[in-house]
Formats: C-alpha cells, structure tokens, sequence
C-alpha cells in the first residue's frame, strides 16, 4: 500500500469526527482509511486489511517482506543478508552485535495512531516444534487530541536442533497529542524487550556429514551434535523517547502559509548483550581464560536531547536545523590484559552533532535533502543525501546522491571475552561510504531499483581458524580487520505482479549483485529471486475471499557468511560454498470479513531432494513444515 503523505496532526480538519456522539446512530461505521497509522516522519498510511501476495510476504516473525533476509533453522534466530543495505543517515556508531538486531526495535519502527474508535490486532503463528508467536497491539483515541497504543510481541519456540530454543519479548506503549489549536504537539514511547537465544554453533563435522549423508538415524535432527551444548545470549534493552515541537508563527492565509515551529527531541536507551556458557567450548571458539560459568556482558547507554527549529514556507518549502548533544557509554565493568596488552573497559564520550533537512515541491518535481556533521566531541561523523523525484500519472521516477564518514561500530572499537581470541581495542579509521541510486515505481508497468555504493576503509569480522595440536581445524571464531582498497558494490531490483485469466495471478522480485575488490571482503550471491503463482477467487456467496498458490525461492552459491554467537554478529569466511538449493513454499490464505487466515507448507521440496539446504556455515535450513497463523482486527 503506497503511504498519503500527510501531517494529520496539521490537517486534523481533513479527517473523520472521532467523536462516538458524531457516528451514524443506525450503526454506521468510519471508514478504514479513517484508521491512521502514523511513521516518525510523520508520513501516512491507514490500516489495510486485504488479502494479498504482500500480506503473505509479511506474514512472518519480523511482520515484513523477507526476501533480502535467509531465515535460520527456528523462529527468532538471526537473519543471514543474501542483499546487502548501507544506512547513510548516521552520525555515531551502533554498539554492535547487529545480527541480534533483526527483531528489535528502533526509534523509526515504531509507529503512533490516529483512530476514530479502539482499534486492536491480534497476530499468531505457529513456530518450530513447540511453541507460538502471538503479537498484539490495542490503540484508541481517548479524544480527538490524544491517542494511545500498547502492544506487546512475544514468541517461543522450541526448535528442531539441540540448543537452539528462542524466547522473545517486545512491549511497546506510544502517546501523541496535539492541543485544539494545533500549535503544541506531543509524541513520546517507551520500550521494553529481551530477545534470549540458544546458540549452538551449529553442527560438528561429524554431524554435518551424517545429515549431507542422510543417515536415517539422524532424521531426527535432535540427535545431531552441536558445537555448543549449553551456550546463550540475550539482547535486553529499554528506551524511553519524547518528540514535542510548538508553533511559534503561523499564517493560514490562502496566499501566504507558513508555519514555524520550535522542536524538541529527547531520548534514553540503555541495552546489553550477553553471552553465557557452562562450560567452555575451548575446541570450538578457542582457549579461554576460565573453563566454567562463562559470562561476559556488554553494556550500552545513550541519551540524546536535540533543540531545533523547522519552517514550511508556501515559496522556500520546508526547511529544518537542530542541534543534538549525544553521550553514551561503551564496554564491560572490568580490564583485561592480553600479553602486553591492556584491553580498557569503557568506551565514554559525547558528541555534539549539527543536522539539517530541505524538501520542496515544485509541479511534479519534488526536492529533498538531508545532512548532518558532528561539530564536537569524541567521534568524527559526517553525511549528506539528496533526492529528486518527479510524479506522473502512471509512474514515477526518483535519483539520489548520499555521501558518509562515520566510525565503526563499537564492538569492532573494544570487545572483551572470557575467551582469548574474542578480547580487543583499535582505533580504526572512519568508513567512508558513497552511494548513488536510481527508483523507478510503477503499479502498471514494474518497480526498478539501481544502487551504486564505493566504500572506502571499510570494517567487518573475518574468519579464524581453531587449531588443535596437530594443526587440524577444529573450530571458528572471528576477529575485526579494515579493508585497505577500494570495494564497489551494484545493486539491481526489480518487482513486477501481474493478473491473467481472472482469477489467476503472479509476483517476481529479482534482484542481481557485483561486487568489485581485491580482496573477498562483501560476499553476496549474484543472482536472487523469488516468484509466485497464485489462484484467487471468493467462495460461500462472497463470504471468503481465498488465494492459494506456490513460491519459489533461490540464489546461486556464494561463500555465506558465518554467525559468530559470542559477537552476535555475521563474519565474512572463504572456506564454505552454500546455495543453490530451490526454496518452495506451498500456501493457502483466506480472508474472512476483517479476519485473514494464513496455512502454509514451508520447503516443501525438502523431502525430494538431498538436505543441501544451508542458513549459514554448519548451520542448516528448516526441513519441511507445516505452520499456520492468522491476523484479526477488531473495529470497535
């Protein structure tokens, strides 16, 4: 569904009453796109409860499109990157452990509401064995002014494999405001989550051999032997976020509209990651420094306040500047020595960042950009984008140019461990990033995309080799380098849905990579697509709209990058070829009044074929499953 770009809480007079006073006493209700759904840039969509081959696509432990995304073996596992994505709007670093990330919630994903009645989502999907995923969400309008929502997300699953059991939860309560007159607005949301992991490392060697082998003793995938037997992480956090800004001057005239408005953004999050194990796995990971109850926390604090002002101008268009003062804190409550080496435990500073925005419309032209420069403090950061688009009836097409600096993220900078090979400190240079992309969009013709990126001294984990005695490869672990050369990465997308014989549709989304380097740093597969045939049709006199149909999914081989569960995070290796493998997904839907049923067998082609089906490294695909779920609104 493409987003209105309106600022509701400026327009308040285009919507529905809210009011229950105001509703049709012969019980009349508003209509749907009077239930708003409201991003942090203020952009517009309203809730959307159709049956389609994107509502598939999103049905899912992460509620998005996956396609870019290699699910691991059970629900709430990371995430591998078959498509690679490079965030262009930063100042300060992340804190790490990215690939615990994927289910956690960011400032921009949370979204506020604007509701004529209560609104409530009830989400639930089966998970692996044993388990469930259950996501609800209730918002209401206690007034045309104020709104609320609470939400909260958790899911369980047992898991085919030993050790590798998932619980998660996500609470979330958001609030905005805005008084009669518009000129004070108000949004503020608290979060509380903690994603808890088994890691097992995947499969030993001999494990992996029986089940490439297909032993008939290990169709039982319990009775495969992991790497890590009783090993676990938890990504914990909480945040609590204020935005409010005030209209200082204003003009409503016809001729003459602007707007100027003082705003306020304050924010504080304190989160951890931490990697616990009963016994040391010397074999898998390396030497350690103690041989039970290993347990190393790494902890992150930021808080944010951000002073600023912003005009909408009927001629200059619109136009913002802040000032932000960030401090954060990084690290462990100890120090380590590494031979001569003092390993420190803190990461402490603060940076004071300058950031800006313009946007206007001119006919069918629309003009953006965005930029930002840290101009004090601890960490040099810079970045610059802008982006033209022009709108036609039929299609529109949009180019943008993005330039950044900024220092790696943190767990690269320090890292400490209760096993050797995991302790470090360096002081890398910045990665500097340049990107160039090109959008065409058409729901009649077909959605293109064309990414150029140039990265410069870019930082990632690389694989290491565990050596035993003899010198035979016993274990992985990895280690943070810098990339001294030049990589060039292209990136083309395309997506086209198409309609036949009535009742009969189809989806393709294919997407092709190069990378240019000298050294195997970014691996990514060439080619990835994924494509659907589907029947759709409505049984029982209308009552049900069903869809049912196939997905295919696949990429060629390619070197897949490896999980490190100590770090969190995915490392680049050289040694292991995976893909390749057809990915078949037979799925039946149906959707009845407000509620959307969803069945489907997932790799159902498993069965047929040899178990070459592979998430990462050692780390195996589902095997054949059947799940099912739904998705319920209640318009009150």
């Amino acid at each position: 569904m493409k987003a209105q770009v309106r600022d509701l809480q400026n327009n308040p007079q285009n919507q529905r009453p809210l009011s229950n006073k105001e509703i049709n006493l012969d019980g009349e209700k508003p209509p749907i796109t009077d239930y708003l759904i409201i991003s942090q840039s203020r952009d517009t969509t309203y809730v959307d409860t159709t049956l389609s081959m994107a509502k598939d696509f999103k049905f899912n432990y992460l509620r998005q499109d996956n396609f870019e995304l290699m699910p691991f073996a059970n629900i709430g596992q990371p995430y591998n990157r078959l498509i690679k994505r490079f965030e262009m709007r930063r100042l300060v670093p992340q804190m790490g452990a990215v690939g615990r990330h994927d289910n956690y919630l960011e400032v921009d994903d949370v979204n506020d509401y604007y509701v004529p009645t209560p609104l409530t989502e009830l989400y639930f999907k089966t998970a692996i064995n044993q388990g469930q995923q259950l996501d609800a969400l209730f918002t209401s309008n206690l007034s045309p002014q104020f709104n609320f929502s609470i939400s909260y997300k958790g899911m369980r699953s047992a898991g085919d494999y030993v050790n590798t059991l998932t619980s998660t939860g996500n609470f979330k309560f958001t609030s905005n405001y805005f008084t009669k007159d518009k000129r004070y607005r108000l949004r503020l949301h608290t979060t509380f989550q903690d994603l808890s992991n088994q890691e097992n490392g995947g499969l030993t060697a001999d494990a992996l051999q029986g089940f490439l082998a297909e032993d008939e003793d290990l169709d039982d995938r319990g009775r495969l032997e992991p790497n890590l037997d009783d090993a676990i992480s938890l990504l914990d956090g909480k945040r609590f976020y204020l935005d409010h800004d005030y209209e200082l001057l204003a003009s409503k005239d016809s001729v003459s509209n602007y707007s100027l408005r003082l705003t306020n953004k304050l924010s504080y999050e304190d989160k951890f990651y931490q990697y616990q194990e009963g016994n040391a796995t010397t074999s898998f990971l390396g030497p350690a420094y103690i041989t039970n109850d290993l347990d190393t926390k790494t902890n992150y604090e930021q808080g944010i306040i951000q002073v600023g002002a912003a005009l909408d101008h009927y001629l200059l268009g619109k136009i913002a500047a802040s000032i932000s003062r960030q401090q954060y804190t990084y690290g462990y409550s100890r120090v380590v020595n590494v031979g001569n080496e003092v390993i420190n435990s803190r990461l402490n500073g603060e940076v004071y960042m300058f950031e800006a925005a313009y946007a206007k419309k001119i006919g069918v032209f629309e003009l953006q950009a965005n930029g930002g420069l840290n101009i004090a403090g601890d960490l040099d950061g810079q970045y610059l984008d802008a982006i033209a688009s022009v709108n036609f009836d039929e299609f529109n097409i949009a180019a943008g140019a993005a330039i950044q600096s900024i220092a790696p993220q943190f767990n690269f900078q320090l890292h400490q461990s209760d096993y050797v090979n995991y302790n470090w400190q360096n002081n890398f240079s910045n990665i500097e990033k340049q990107q160039l992309n090109l959008q065409f969009n058409s729901q009649k013709y077909l959605d293109i995309e064309l990414e150029l990126n140039t990265i410069q001294d870019f930082v990632y984990f690389k694989e290491q080799p565990v050596l035993n005695t003899a010198g035979e490869v016993t274990g992985f672990n990895a280690a943070p380098f810098q990339a001294n050369d030049m990589i060039t990465y292209i990136k083309l997308k395309a997506h086209k849905s198409f309609r036949f014989l009535g009742y009969f549709g189809s989806d393709h989304t294919i997407a092709f990579q190069s990378v240019d380097q000298s050294e195997p740093v970014i691996n990514v597969p060439t080619f990835v697509s994924r494509n659907s045939l589907f029947y759709t049709d409505r049984w029982f006199d209308n009552a049900m709209q069903v869809q049912t149909g196939v997905t295919l999914t696949y990429f060629d081989d390619y070197h897949m990058d490896g999980y490190d569960p100590v770090l969190g995070d995915f490392y680049t290796q050289n040694d292991v070829v995976n893909g390749a493998f057809p990915w078949v997904d037979i799925f039946f839907n149906a959707k009845i009044q407000q509620t959307r049923i969803f069945v489907k067998l997932e790799n159902a082609t498993a069965p047929l074929g040899s178990p070459n089906y592979f998430s990462a490294p050692r780390q195996p695909f589902r095997d054949f499953s059947l799940r099912f779920g739904l998705v319920w609104n209640f318009f009150l």
